[in-house]
């Protein structure tokens, strides 16, 4: 089981962009130092939630910054990109860092964006299976690559071409894409607003399907996002995240729907008291359970954190250096792998 730092380089309220995208670095580069298997990094467009729009571009920044954890993408909107453009990137970062980046897929949502980026309407709802089809193709290892029905292109040659078959984990949280992951054999991205039973009936579907096409489920490493917040107290913890969520919360609020209404907002408040339910948000004793239950989800090897929710720096830094030791170890044990890279081809690790 590995555990790695969630990024969504929100803007709380009072900070600006610059300074999310300088704390996201922070918090990246402490978890190398903390000991944490890696980090992966939302994408978002035109809101303050996360203010990260090219997932590989700052993946490939820390990757330049570390040397020993993996950098992923949780995830990058394939709604809104050529799954070529987009493979050919983590082809490129898979190979310049040695094997260390992860690329993570979703679907999005029916947002301005499709209209921004010239994609459409049509690409969120009936395209996604067609791009993940040419997406998996792309980084298959496979020395060329044609097109399909909705991206017809003549066959051409995948350059750089992975060494081996690069996963894909796919961000998911209705049945149709479960079963769409699972008939590639692809790992799930589960998020924080699921809770765990929720998950748990995610994860039996795709075993059921997975295994229809000729997978073997326990062969796959899906990965389930959850909020924590570490203190001396649970109140201390809860205190901190329902002063600094509901504030990054309304930014995700600021979505807009393509028809032009506005995304469909929670209550960030009641949301907010949701999470801190479900999720390690407490003493060590109450993130250490949070965490061995969230450990046990059947298939589930990366468990990914999002220690930005109190919206104060110093106190996130303090629970990615006091997790490992103080939660993690203690709550997994020797179920933890540490998911560190394999030498790139030439036999050790790119020079940076």
């Amino acid at each position: 089981m590995d555990a790695h730092l969630f990024l969504l380089a929100g803007q709380h309220p009072g900070t600006t962009h610059a300074e999310a995208l300088a704390d996201a670095h922070r918090y990246a580069l402490a978890a190398e130092a903390a000991g944490w298997a890696g980090v992966w990094l939302a994408e978002h467009h035109f809101v303050p939630y996360g203010v990260i729009p090219s997932a590989t571009t700052v993946a490939a920044h820390l990757l330049g910054a570390t040397r020993r954890i993996t950098v992923g993408t949780a995830a990058c909107v394939l709604s809104d990109r050529h799954p070529v453009a987009l493979g050919e990137e983590a082809a490129l970062l898979d190979t310049i860092s040695g094997g260390r980046f992860r690329l993570g897929v979703g679907r999005g949502g029916p947002w301005v964006d499709l209209e921004v980026f010239g994609t459409g309407l049509d690409r969120y709802t009936e395209g996604f299976a067609d791009a993940l089809d040419v997406l998996a193709r792309w980084v298959s290892g496979a020395a060329t690559v044609a097109g399909n029905r909705r991206f017809p292109f003549r066959p051409v040659p995948v350059v750089p071409r992975p060494a081996r078959a690069l996963p894909v984990w796919v961000a998911a949280t209705s049945p149709s894409t479960v079963d769409l992951a699972a008939r590639h054999g692809f790992p799930l991205l589960l998020g924080m607003h699921a809770d765990l039973p929720e998950k748990a009936e995610l994860l039996a579907r795709y075993a059921r399907v997975a295994a229809g096409h000729g997978h073997d489920p326990a062969r796959v490493a899906h990965a389930s996002a959850h909020l924590a917040h570490l203190a001396d107290s649970d109140e201390e913890a809860a205190c901190a995240v329902r002063a600094g969520l509901p504030g990054l919360l309304a930014g995700a609020a600021r979505h807009v729907r393509l028809d032009g209404s506005p995304g469909a907002g929670r209550d960030p408040h009641r949301y907010t008291a949701h999470l801190i339910d479900i999720h390690p948000v407490g003493a060590p004793t109450r993130c250490r359970a949070a965490v061995a239950r969230a450990a046990a989800l059947p298939g589930v090897r990366h468990l990914l954190f999002m220690v930005e929710a109190g919206g104060d720096r110093d106190a996130a830094l303090r629970t990615v250096h006091r997790f490992p030791r103080d939660v993690l170890e203690p709550a997994l044990g020797d179920a933890r792998t540490g998911d560190t890279a394999p030498a790139c081809a030439s036999g050790g690790p790119v020079d940076r």
